[in-house]
């Protein structure tokens, strides 16, 4: 009989359209080590600019509070336990990336490699120069080198006198992590860890074949679009563009001269399996029918030509541009693998391949079990791919059983009633 350990273990994806908190019980089998994430806990609220988030970066804090607070309490309920730590996703445009290189002597009078030599090559190669207003959020190593014999991808035990080691460091604006850290504060969590996006992203949706061959991972926020690029099984290159599928939804409401809640239903409505061909409801949308106002017809042939096709157009554009900047348009075989919620968007999939003359999929999560019904697609790669990087990391126990908490206040009460007695306080 296999012997297993469970741990409970939290994410939340602060994203520029909802805030999602998934909670998960990680079974490890103690023999194997292999892992089964299970999903107990889902809920996502309604973010965006008129809730204090924008472009995945905060932009007022007491708002962005209320949504976060009404997120993870929604999962608590559903899980039954009270989050006191969690793991958050990090994107926005203040994201960048740069490649380092590390150098050490074994310290082993018999030079034999030991992990402390490892963590100090890794040391070196993130010792770079920062301003104050970055902070380091991934130190990754890419390979390692011994004696000059490259390629390595664990030199542990291996023999030498000289450790070099190739990184992929991610560095984040220190005012857009502590904004999020005080936002977490005032909740009542701890932020165990921040999680890059688009490795998130690549860890939910991409394949070990895909990341060895070289892909680039593309996820389409609504308000920006993270882009990872793997090479030999290692990350390369990172970098975010402040651009999103709510762009569409705003040409969209520019264009059909309707509000924005009713251009995403028209977005979201335009689904190629839907159409039925040879009938008036192929070829032109009726306005009424998504609280447009409007007793009007338009044809569906414009609303994807003539004005969805060219906002993607220019997605794909900028992402071409930046991976041609940095000579990797001819280094990923495996292709473009799109995931985000603007995977969604019709026509994502054919432009993305006129544009960067790629092979190009639509990515969907997978790796976790559970409560999946609702989140196995692309709107949700981020969160379930910080909960699978997550669960790589063996943490503690991020919760307390509310049953256990004898049914103490749940953290939005508790929160809220620290902020009354700290302004209370001279």
């Amino acid at each position: 009989m296999m012997k297993s350990r469970s741990t409970i273990i939290a994410a939340i994806d602060i994203g520029s359209e909802k805030v999602t908190t998934l909670i998960a019980n990680v079974q490890t089998e103690l023999t194997d080590l292999s892992k089964v994430i299970n999903v107990i806990g889902v809920a996502a609220s309604e973010s965006g600019e008129g809730r204090g988030i924008k472009k995945g970066q905060i932009v007022n804090l007491e708002e962005a509070v209320d949504a976060v607070i009404e997120s993870v309490e929604s999962a608590e309920r559903m899980a039954g336990h009270n989050v006191t730590k969690a793991y958050l996703a990090l994107g926005g445009a203040h994201i960048l990336s740069q490649n380092s290189h590390g150098v050490v002597a074994i310290s082993n009078p018999e030079g034999e490699i030991t992990q402390a030599d490892i963590n100090r090559v890794i040391d070196a190669a993130s010792a770079v120069s920062l301003p104050p207003s970055r902070v380091l959020i991934h130190v990754i190593p890419k390979e390692f080198i011994v004696d000059g014999d490259s390629g390595i991808k664990d030199p542990l035990r291996m023999e030498g006198v000289r450790l070099e080691a190739e990184a992929h460091l991610i560095t984040a604006s220190s005012s857009a992590v502590k904004n999020i850290e005080k936002v977490l504060d005032e909740v009542g969590i701890k932020v165990e860890e921040f999680i890059y996006s688009g490795i998130a992203s690549s860890d939910a949706v991409l394949t070990k074949t895909e990341k060895e061959l070289g892909c680039v991972m593309i996820d389409i926020g609504a308000g920006t679009t993270s882009i990872a690029v793997y090479e030999e099984g290692s990350l390369t290159y990172s970098y975010v563009l402040p651009i999103g599928s709510r762009n569409v939804t705003k040409d969209l409401a520019t264009g059909l001269r309707v509000s924005l809640e009713a251009a995403e239903k028209i977005k979201l409505s335009l689904n190629p399996l839907r159409e039925k061909k040879g009938t008036e409801a192929e070829e032109y949308l009726d306005l009424t029918k998504y609280d447009a106002g409007e007793d009007k017809k338009v044809s569906r042939k414009t609303v994807l030509e003539g004005i969805i096709r060219p906002r993607l157009n220019e997605i794909f554009s900028m992402v071409k541009t930046q991976l041609e900047k940095e000579k990797l348009i001819n280094k990923i075989p495996s292709g473009a693998i799109i995931t985000g919620g603007g995977a969604q968007v019709y026509g994502v999939e054919e432009s993305g391949k006129r544009l960067l003359s790629l092979p190009v999929r639509i990515g969907k999560p997978h790796g976790v079990e559970g409560l999946v019904d609702e989140i196995l697609n692309t709107s949700f790669s981020v969160p379930i791919g910080v909960l699978i990087n997550a669960s790589k990391k063996e943490p503690k126990d991020h919760l307390t059983s509310i049953s256990k908490r004898l049914k103490l206040p749940t953290i939005g009460i508790l929160a809220k009633l620290a902020k009354i007695f700290k302004d209370l306080l001279p």
